[in-house]
């Protein structure tokens, strides 16, 4: 089975979203059965077709989440990691080139999230990052171009 980093949080995200899927999104699909299934000829029923297509999906889905909770691996900020950037900690750089900071917080695959700040530890970037301590100076080649950061801050 293969293992799932998560926090806390993202564990109980991905238990919140099973969940759902589990009672509530079968519950939506299989009203949508019933009412295609009552418009008659299921050989040529479009909403019947899309319905099935939807349970289909929705119990995949069921699959891999079940899947991802069963091998889930909780990591969070340990301050006893001797200040060090690993899974879970959120980590403030400064950006050399640029003179300003920017702020990442490293998650498992399942909860990271660009947008707002959280990042892959499968990224260039976290890859990068980890062990590294305040003061460190990283240099990151990415696919466009090389990255200069100066750690200034981990923390939770």
């Amino acid at each position: 089975m293969e293992k799932t980093y998560v926090t806390t949080e993202g564990l109980m995200k991905l238990e919140s979203d099973l969940e759902y899927l589990k009672t509530t999104r079968r519950r939506e699909i299989a009203k949508q059965l019933n009412l295609a299934r009552s418009f008659g000829d299921l050989r040529e029923n479009a909403e019947y077709e899309a319905a099935k297509q939807s349970l289909s999906l929705n119990e995949i889905r069921i699959r891999e989440l079940e899947e991802k909770v069963a091998g889930a691996e909780v990591i969070n900020y340990n301050p006893e990691q001797n200040g060090r950037i690993f899974i879970g900690t959120r980590v403030t750089l400064r950006d050399l080139d640029f003179e300003e900071d920017v702020v990442y917080k490293l998650t498992g695959s399942e909860e990271s999230n660009p947008g707002e700040g959280m990042i892959s530890v499968n990224s260039p970037v976290a890859k990068a990052l980890l062990g590294h301590s305040i003061g460190d100076c990283v240099e990151i080649n990415v696919p466009r171009g090389m990255l200069k950061y100066k750690v200034v801050a981990i923390g939770r």
